[in-house]
């Protein structure tokens, strides 16, 4: 009986695979003359006839938001011929470019050849134009956010949170060089994105193909899809999509993906691309609408999700979470694909069902998985999938299954309506090296029904096959393994990006900067080390002899300069800026290597901190935020004193986590002191001279904390709050010395401290 059902799942599961979409031609000229040309000269020039582009200037900003070319008309076609489009000029930082570079509202037929824009919030914007090709071209260089994560720590307002996109927010928000909302039968082909944020972006589009195309090294998403079903996807090279990772520090992806898809994207067809070094490679989830948690969930919540997707002959490696997540979803095959050394593990489907997972390659997954979380395949909430024929090497775990008590989300109805908790899953004819285990079924305090009818039959495995973590879970060792038909399917395109960029295997080349991953061509200075005197960079794509330059920013004089020394004998090369006297001081350093050349910027923090550590007695229960400051400021130095502790400090930098004053390794004295976790304060206080002007005090707190300069409160979140980040400005009327004080507090739990001041340019 169990065979069988798992037969029948097999075949509802495989998704009929139609021929793709016929490629629309280019529109033909009027005649066989050459196309005439059209300069684009200005803000919103109108296109409505087929063309060819000459751009004089390539500087033209969008200053009304509504796209700098308006292509008007049907059936056209627009060649760049090597022109392009520039919304903002060189040196801006990238999140502030703004505008669109080309925009068509309704059009059909249209063809676009060698697009070349950069410098804009969306550099090609297309809603409900059927048949629009675009082909060819460079897209790079568009907006990308500023990431505050930092080689050491992650920030989690670095987090996408790509849940909700019905009212745009997708592009609005973060960008894309290629927006495509609405219509059927798009085309795009042999497109370059590089160093932005997004690359393309399918809202509600159909019976579409997106191929041969590299939008790799960006900061979110190689290719976006919400609502769109029977695409075809293939060969090409969507690598390197990543942010929140630091190599052995943390390994978070923060949602960004090579692909994601979200809200109920179904049968694509998603074959031989390249989608290495991502977030995740592929993030699927089935979509808030899907599982019920947004009212406008159908009648029948059955099967909802991103549903008959094929996802076949892929490298899905060195992701910072996983190869492959697909959550709440039903009926995919998942085919002969490459799942090498992703973090956590390569497939994640929580609440997914009949998977089809044949005839991959898993090896070496889940070195820093979190957890039970880990390895090659994890599936929660799992039924009537099939794993068979597949390869396991050195991951840190096989297969792992389990159930736990998901209580509000259970509740909701589209998974309600599709749990059939752990059961009638297959693992079958496999191939487990060199694991611990092959094989782990876990149930958290799950009734003994909830995992059952686990088939873990002919595999070749090791003497330590399974595992379970909970009496009552049904494994069957003994059978023959079911049958499966691979699907077949026609590709289009030329390129073969899978191993391509096999010279960057492994996740030790993922190297983030604060606007995203590095190319590994552009050269770059990357933060290394950093104290509050003396920063330190590692010189990434130079040559032997790059020129350097060391200077503060303009309008905030430094009396003596600042200190910079050249290792050259280092691999790679570093270069290290120290400050020569006590304050506050903003620099730029460039360095040029021919044409090439890299900035960076930063604030050198010479100081001397006098910190005051105390415990402090809540005068509520629970405790609560102190509300007599002279009381509590007393409980440090007072009379009422239990335990306090005065140190010295370069920088106000505290992290504690869960733990307290003593866990700093600040001084050998507050070490020993044996402070407690939880209900102590800080008092700091600093001299230091500053530049007239304005100036910006930025805290991260948990919890409360105050900022007074010469004695007048410039900040304050006095309050009992998890990790938030805070900002104030405030003037100095003349180069001066200044008194600086922070007080914070700490009730329980996380706890950090940080304070931070740099000045503002000037207007």
């Amino acid at each position: 009986m169990l065979h069988r059902s798992i037969a029948c799942a097999i075949a509802v599961a495989l998704p009929a695979v139609a021929q793709p979409p016929a490629v629309p031609a280019p529109a033909p000229a009027a005649s066989d003359q050459p196309l005439p040309v059209v300069e684009v000269l200005a803000d919103n020039t109108v296109i409505d006839r087929s063309c060819r582009l000459s751009i004089p200037n390539p500087l033209i900003a969008d200053a009304d938001g509504n796209g700098v070319i308006h292509v008007v008309a049907d059936n056209i076609t627009i060649d760049f011929a090597g022109a392009s489009l520039r919304g903002s000029a060189r040196d801006a930082d990238p999140d502030t470019f703004a505008g669109t570079a080309i925009r068509l509202e309704g059009r059909s037929g249209v063809t676009i050849l060698g697009a070349r824009a950069s410098g804009y919030k969306t550099a090609l914007v297309a809603h409900n134009c059927p048949g629009l090709t675009i082909d060819a071209g460079d897209l790079s260089d568009n907006y990308r956010q500023r990431l505050r994560s930092t080689p050491a720590a992650e920030d989690a307002s670095d987090w996408l949170y790509p849940h909700d996109n019905d009212a745009d927010q997708w592009a609005t928000q973060h960008g894309a060089a290629i927006w495509i909302k609405g219509g059927a039968k798009v085309t795009i082909a042999g497109v370059r994105v590089h160093r932005g944020q997004n690359g393309i972006i399918l809202d509600r589009v159909e019976q579409s193909r997106v191929y041969d195309n590299d939008c790799s090294f960006l900061s979110g998403w190689g290719l976006a899809m919400w609502r769109s079903r029977g695409n075809l996807i293939c060969r090409n090279a969507f690598d390197f999509c990543i942010r929140g990772y630091s190599h052995g520090v943390y390994n978070r992806g923060q949602d960004s993906a090579g692909i994601l898809m979200f809200e109920q994207c179904s049968q694509n067809l998603i074959a031989e691309n390249s989608v290495t070094h991502g977030g995740d490679g592929i993030f699927g989830f089935g979509g808030n609408e899907a599982i019920g948690k947004t009212p406008a969930l159908a009648a029948n919540p059955k099967r909802r999700g991103n549903n008959d997707n094929i996802i076949a002959d892929n490298d899905l490696s060195y992701a910072a979470a996983h190869g492959l997540e697909m959550t709440f979803s039903h009926g995919n095959f998942v085919a002969r694909n490459r799942f090498v050394e992703n973090a956590i593990c390569g497939i994640w489907g929580g609440y997914s069902n009949e998977f089809l997972i044949v005839e991959n390659r898993f090896e070496r997954n889940g070195q820093s998985g979190y957890g039970l979380e880990r390895g090659g395949i994890n599936i929660e909430h799992g039924s009537n999938n099939l794993i068979a024929g597949n390869t396991f090497i050195a991951d840190a775990v096989g297969v792992h299954l389990w159930w736990d008590n998901d209580a509000d989300l259970l509740k909701l109805p589209g998974v309600a309506a599709n749990d059939r908790g752990v059961s009638d899953n297959t693992i079958a004819d496999n191939s487990f090296e060199n694991l611990p285990l092959a094989l782990h079924l876990r149930d958290a305090s799950a009734p003994k029904d909830k995992v059952r009818n686990t088939a873990f039959v002919a595999n070749r495995t090791a003497e330590v096959a399974k595992a379970t973590d909970a009496e009552g879970i049904d494994v069957v060792t003994t059978g023959d393994a079911p049958m499966y038909a691979l699907p077949t399917y026609e590709l289009v395109g030329k390129t073969r990006p899978v191993g391509a960029r096999s010279h960057l295997a492994g996740r030790q080349n993922i190297i983030m900067t604060e606007w995203g991953p590095w190319d590994h061509r552009s050269p770059l200075l990357r933060p290394t080390q950093t104290t509050t005197g003396r920063h330190e960079y590692h010189l990434l794509g130079f040559g032997k002899d790059p020129k350097i330059t060391l200077e503060p920013l303009p309008g905030l004089p430094w009396s003596r300069a600042p200190r910079g020394d050249l290792h050259a004998t280092t691999s790679p090369p570093s270069y290290t800026v120290m400050a020569s006297e006590s304050g506050y001081f903003p620099y730029r350093l460039t360095i040029a290597d021919g044409d090439s050349r890299a900035t960076a910027r930063g604030v050198l923090a010479q100081n001397n901190w006098r910190v005051l550590f105390f415990t402090w007695t809540g005068s509520t229960n629970p405790p609560a935020p102190p509300a007599d400051l002279a009381a509590w400021r007393n409980e440090g130095s007072g009379e009422t004193v239990k335990k306090s502790m005065l140190v010295r400090a370069p920088s106000l930098a505290f992290r504690f986590g869960h733990g307290g004053p003593s866990d700093l390794k600040l001084a050998r004295e507050l070490d020993e002191a044996g402070f407690p976790k939880d209900l102590f304060g800080v008092i700091a206080a600093s001299t230091v001279p500053l530049a007239a002007g304005t100036w910006r005090v930025r805290t991260f707190s948990d919890d409360g904390i105050r900022v007074m300069i010469d004695g007048k409160t410039v900040l304050e979140n006095w309050t009992h709050h998890g990790p938030t980040r805070d900002q104030a400005d405030f003037t100095i009327d003349k180069a001066r010395t200044v008194d600086i004080t922070v007080e914070y507090f700490e009730i329980g739990g996380f706890a950090v401290l940080e304070v931070e001041f740099e000045p503002l340019p000037p207007n």
